[in-house]
């Protein structure tokens, strides 16, 4: 029987009232802070002051304790709005807003489907904003948009782990690399790549982000549309 399935003990008042809810949610707050390397079954009783082996009789394993953290910040992507296109769009800004505030999530999604309640009210969202569009076009437009979001994310959140590691904003880092690219672009072995960036636009993230989400829904669009 998967956790979802599964009661929860009866409930204990003394020493700690304990549930699911409480676990997660302390879990959660330790990621947040530190990461997924801060959450295992030990610190989550600690940070709940009770004994670990508690926790036994309402998780049974990390796996499940990870998928129960990342089913609950589906409770934060709830995609709408009028036609599918809106949709999908919430859909993957959603996800990126999750994701910055969570950033321990892109290293836990773009595997296997999660099944948990709030994750299956969201596909269920995105399914329904997309009624009237042949399923053959449904199915791969979601993954698309999916592969896009978890890329994007996972580019952002490695740009900021980078940031704190190194001490070095982006843009340090560009001043600190500039010489050595326009030594060796001046070599002219790479001229395409130098007109890129030399004369492309250098847009943020969140221009980057939205850009090529539109890119995206414009070719959605087409197929739609033939």
């Amino acid at each position: 029987m998967l956790v979802w399935e599964r009661p929860e003990p009866p409930n204990r008042p003394t020493p700690a009232p304990l549930s699911r809810e409480r676990i997660v949610r302390a879990a959660i707050q330790l990621a947040d802070a530190d990461g997924l390397a801060a959450v295992s079954l030990r610190k989550v009783a600690a940070a709940l002051d009770v004994g670990p082996m508690r926790l036994y009789g309402y998780i049974a394993t990390m796996d499940e304790l990870l998928d129960l953290m990342v089913d609950a910040v589906h409770a934060e992507i709830r995609p709408a709005g009028d036609g599918w296109r809106e949709v999908l769009r919430s859909l993957a800004e959603t996800i990126r807003q999750a994701a910055h505030q969570h950033e321990w999530l892109a290293d836990l999604i773009g595997g296997r489907p999660q099944l948990g309640p709030n994750t299956l009210a969201s596909g269920e969202a995105v399914a329904a904003g997309m009624d009237g569009v042949d399923l053959d076009t449904v199915v791969p437009a979601i993954a698309a948009v999916n592969s896009y979001v978890i890329g994007a994310v996972r580019r952002e959140i490695t740009e900021r782990r980078a940031e704190r590691t190194s001490g070095m904003d982006q843009k340090q880092w560009q001043a600190a690399f500039g010489p050595y690219l326009r030594r060796t672009f001046a070599t002219g072995r790479f001229p395409a790549l130098a007109k890129v960036v030399h004369d492309g636009p250098h847009l943020d993230a969140d221009q980057t982000f939205r850009t090529g989400l539109d890119f995206l829904l414009d070719g959605i669009e087409a197929r739609i549309s033939s």
